[in-house]
This record gives C-alpha cells, sequence and structure tokens, in this order.
C-alpha cells in the first residue's frame, strides 16, 4: 500500500526528510537521494512512501531479525520510504483487548500482545523510515465513554514515553522517525489534551487516529479533525488513517491534513467496481463530456430491472465514485472502464471483458482492476496538488462533491 503526499506539506516534510528529492509543486526540489528513499521511485512527481502493516511484519521478526538488513531490502524495495503502521486499514479489529501494558494486533495467526518494549523489538527489525507509535485506539465504535476516551489518551502516552526513550537507546533506527498517535475517540477534551501533550515530546509527526468507518457523525469527525489540527506544530507532517473516499479526503486536507492511506481503490476492486470519477476541474466543455461519457450508475436512463437488482446485491459500502461491474448492462460495453484513462486496463480491454472476467470469478479482474484503480486514485491525488498550486482547491471541491451527491454521470462542470 502507498502513502499519498501532498505538495502543501512541503515545510513539513522538508523538515523530515531532509535528504530526499521531494519533486513538489511548490517548491524546487531538493537533488540529492539519501536514506529516506531514491528520487526515481514517486507517485505524481512525489516520493512513494510504501505503508507496512505491523500485524503482517510482527509475524516476520525473527526472520527480519537474523536477516539484519531492514524489510526494505528484504522485500526488493531498497529506494522506497517505508512507513509501518499499527493496524492494517481494511481489516477490522475486535474491540476490548487492550491494557495498560499491551496492544492486541491480529495477524493471520490470531492475536498478538504487543509490549512498548517489544514493539521497539520489531521495529529495529523492520528499520523503517517512519512508523506509527503503539497506542490504544480501541475507540472506534461510536460507544465509547469519555472515561474510555481518556483511558486511550493515557494509555498512548504512557506508550509514547516509554518507546522515545527506547528509540535513543536504539541504533538501528536513528535514520528513523516515530509519529505521535493523536486518540481520544469522540471527545473534543480528550483529543485536544492528547494533542498538546503529544506535541510536546521529540515526534516527528502526528497520526490522526480513530476516524475510520462510520461510527462518527460526519460533523463531529471534521470539527474533531479541526480542532486537533490546530494544536499541532505546522513544521510536523499529518497522517490520518482510515479516510480515502475523494469528498471526504478534500475535507481533511482544508482542514490540515498532509498524507492518505491508498486503501480506499483496494476497497474499491475487491468489490468489483471501477473508480470512473471525474478530478478535471477546469472549465472545458470536452472534461464535461468525458465525464458524462464515463459516469456511474444511472438507472432511470441505462439500467434495467435486472440491473437493480445487480445493484442491491454489491457491496453495501459502494459510493458514488465507481461502477459496480457485475452489472449485466457491462456484459456487451466495449468501451474502456474510462475514457482517456490511459492505464494498462484500459488500454486493452473493455468493460465487457471486465465484467466477464468478474462474474467468472477469474482472479485476472482483480488484478486489472487494481492497475485501473490505483493509477486513477494516484491521478486524483496529483490533480490536488495542481490545485493547491493553483489556488484551485475550491473547484476541485465542487466537481468531487457534486459527483459525490448524484454520482458521476449526472454531475455538472460550470462551463
Amino acid at each position: 500500500m502507498i502513502l499519498l503526499c501532498l505538495s502543501s506539506l512541503d515545510e513539513r516534510l522538508r523538515s523530515l526528510l531532509p535528504t530526499v528529492s521531494l519533486g513538489l509543486q511548490l517548491r524546487n526540489s531538493l537533488s540529492t537521494p539519501g536514506s529516506y528513499g531514491s528520487p526515481s521511485i514517486q507517485v505524481g512527481g512525489v516520493p512513494a512512501v510504501a505503508q507496512l502493516t505491523l500485524p503482517t511484519m510482527a509475524e516476520l521478526h525473527d526472520v527480519l531479525e537474523e536477516y539484519k538488513e531492514g524489510a526494505a531490502k528484504f522485500i526488493g524495495m531498497p529506494d522506497t520510504v517505508l512507513y509501518c503502521s499499527l493496524q492494517d486499514p481494511v481489516a477490522p479489529c475486535p474491540s476490548g483487548y487492550n491494557t495498560n501494558k499491551t496492544v492486541s494486533l491480529w495477524g493471520s495467526s490470531g492475536r498478538m500482545e504487543m509490549t512498548a518494549s517489544k514493539f521497539m523489538d520489531i521495529q529495529r527489525a523492520i528499520q523503517p523510515d517512519w512508523f506509527q507509535c503503539i497506542a490504544d485506539g480501541d475507540t472506534i465504535s461510536g460507544e465509547v465513554t469519555r472515561k474510555r476516551a481518556k483511558k486511550s489518551v493515557d494509555r498512548s502516552l504512557s506508550f509514547l514515553d516509554a518507546c522515545l526513550q527506547l528509540l535513543e537507546k536504539a541504533p538501528e533506527l536513528q535514520g528513523s522517525v516515530m509519529f505521535g498517535t493523536i486518540e481520544g475517540g469522540d471527545v473534543l477534551e480528550e483529543r485536544l489534551r492528547s494533542a498538546r501533550e503529544t506535541a510536546k515530546r521529540p515526534v516527528g509527526g502526528f497520526l490522526l487516529d480513530g476516524f475510520q468507518g462510520h461510527a462518527m457523525a460526519k460533523e463531529t469527525k471534521l470539527n474533531l479533525i479541526s480542532s486537533v489540527t490546530a494544536e499541532l506544530p505546522e513544521d510536523k507532517p499529518r497522517i490520518i488513517h482510515g479516510v480515502g473516499k475523494p469528498d471526504e479526503v478534500l475535507e481533511c486536507i482544508e482542514r490540515g491534513v498532509d498524507i492518505f492511506e491508498s486503501f480506499f481503490p483496494f476497497q474499491v476492486t475487491e468489490r468489483g467496481c471501477a473508480l470512473v470519477f471525474g478530478y478535471d476541474y477546469h472549465s472545458d466543455p470536452k472534461a464535461a463530456a468525458a465525464l458524462k461519457q464515463n459516469g456511474a450508475q444511472d438507472l432511470e436512463k441505462n439500467g434495467t430491472e435486472e440491473d437493480q437488482e445487480e445493484v442491491v446485491k454489491a457491496d453495501p459500502e459502494m459510493t458514488p465514485f465507481e461502477i459496480f461491474l457485475k452489472e449485466k448492462r457491462y456484459y456487451d460495453d466495449f468501451r474502456p472502464l474510462l475514457e482517456g484513462c490511459t492505464c494498462y486496463c484500459c488500454q486493452r480491454h473493455t468493460r465487457a471483458y471486465l465484467h466477464h472476467l468478474l462474474v467468472s470469478n477469474e482472479l485476472l479482474a482483480g488484478v486489472l482492476l487494481m492497475m485501473h484503480n490505483f493509477q486513477h486514485y494516484f491521478s486524483f491525488f496529483s490533480a490536488i496538488r495542481d490545485a493547491l498550486r493553483d489556488d484551485k482547491l475550491d473547484q476541485l471541491k465542487k466537481l468531487i462533491f457534486s459527483q459525490a451527491l448524484q454520482g458521476p454521470e449526472n454531475a455538472k462542470i460550470d462551463q
């Protein structure tokens, strides 16, 4: 999985990665590749940051410890920036297993209890460039009490202090940067306390945790993000976990978030869908025509009763930014997934072929969809960076939000 960075964090990344050629649009890129990665591995002009999850890497701890050269070289990506997160963004974590001394992780072999000491031992074996500090993030259910939110902050700060002490004594991690985790559930006072106390510690950046899923009301979530980022120093980057929908990404950017995960296109692929939303915010008649041509479901015009039944069978998490390719109306649709897309899938295959692969349960369907969805999502972030550079974020937001409400086919671009 890749972390997606924005050009708005130029000064923050300058202090965090002083030797990386960032290629950011809002400043002159540095030219000296360093220990954090090669400038040749980039996504839309920004260095690729590969995300590894601790549950997976913990199961390889003994192998990496014996290998001694870190996970980046072990997996054949020595020139890529590695970020190690505490949990997998697409895997739900059972609630109620954290304690004052341990945090539970869930891997293929079951539950693993992680102390601060064991956590840092694993980080020494992984040798990541960035890593999220261990924290008690078990506050996502929407039924968390004020007392439980306070406990999550207390535990997370205790883990942070312990890990910072161990970090000073770990020569293998002298080039690594620890991100402090902001917890507190939906309790504003605890979120602010977590942000202020974490900002006092010598961390390299901040991770906004606990905003995954739909348990928290949207307005509450956005207000908390605004309040938290206002308490954080401007010279350090902010990552958020669990936010990937295009409209939600833009709302978080407006509130000071810099870096996002790329789990969303993976989820879209898993439900047999293709991203087709438009992000060309320029007033261009051709762009408007392409947006209409590529649009998602408009059952009143193009669908049938059978199509409607197929939509009902689709994943309930499906968004207006995608099309469900198992619908029967795609069996003879010989257009590419997205007109104008330059990905391998769109250049060589059609919606009808993807429909056939999906209904036949062919493994190739996921491979081709992943190629398209990742390229489209990365291009969306490139458009965000361009919009920030050109001071056009409002136009991009208007376009994305019109599709969030109506679907791509019915969205309007002002002429």
